[in-house]
């Protein structure tokens, strides 16, 4: 099937709230409110092709960022994926659409079937990951400054490792490398990255 055919599941922007589609979004947010709200909000799949011209829909994308236990370190990747727009830039965000393979039943509920799209993105992404690693949800960023962002909006998950190591990118994760927090910035970012470091620093003001 080609992206443009593939199935993504998408919310009207008309039905979330207006916080959460302003021009630059960084919502910290427990799980819980955001899969109650997006329930309420109605969520449906829609084809790629066709989702990515409607600003009227945002396509959820889970947006998982790896970082040392003490999260002075974190994981970069460099962009060279099907997504041209976002080629050569730096990205701290491991994951990608969910489709309707992610639901396993019509029942499922929409926490689940992010659960499950989410960990389907790192085996796919990842040649070798920590099990038993703690997967924590931080909140959510949006944005309407570029043609990506303002078809998008990312459910940010955390997973903090005693063992980097542990880690093994797949063939898509390209010059994939562990950098000082800190200097994160001085790498040519992708906007979704700068937007999920302001959000683990509204959560951890002194790193």
């Amino acid at each position: 099937m080609s992206k443009k055919q593939e199935q993504v599941l998408c919310i009207d922007r008309k039905n979330l709230p207006a916080s959460w589609v302003t021009q630059r979004t960084v919502l910290p947010m427990y799980f819980s409110t955001f899969s109650a709200t997006c329930t309420k909000a109605e969520f449906s799949f829609v084809r790629r092709g066709i989702a990515e011209e409607d600003r009227q829909k945002k396509q959820i994308i889970p947006y998982i960022l790896l970082q040392t236990a003490d999260g002075g370190m974190t994981a970069a990747y460099n962009r060279q994926g099907s997504e041209k727009r976002l080629h050569d830039l730096w990205s701290i965000g491991i994951g990608g659409h969910i489709n309707p393979e992610d639901s396993a039943m019509e029942t499922d509920s929409f926490e689940s079937i992010l659960k499950n799209g989410m960990q389907r993105e790192l085996d796919e992404e990842l040649a070798r990951r920590i099990a038993g690693d703690p997967i924590e949800f931080i909140g959510i960023i949006s944005e309407d400054i570029t043609p990506v962002g303002s078809v998008h909006m990312g459910a940010v998950f955390l997973i903090k490792t005693q063992d980097p190591e542990g880690y093994l990118p797949g063939d898509e994760l390209h010059s994939f490398t562990w950098h000082a927090t800190q200097k994160l910035s001085q790498l040519n970012l992708e906007l979704w990255s700068e937007l999920s470091l302001e959000l683990i620093n509204s959560l951890n003001p002194t790193l």
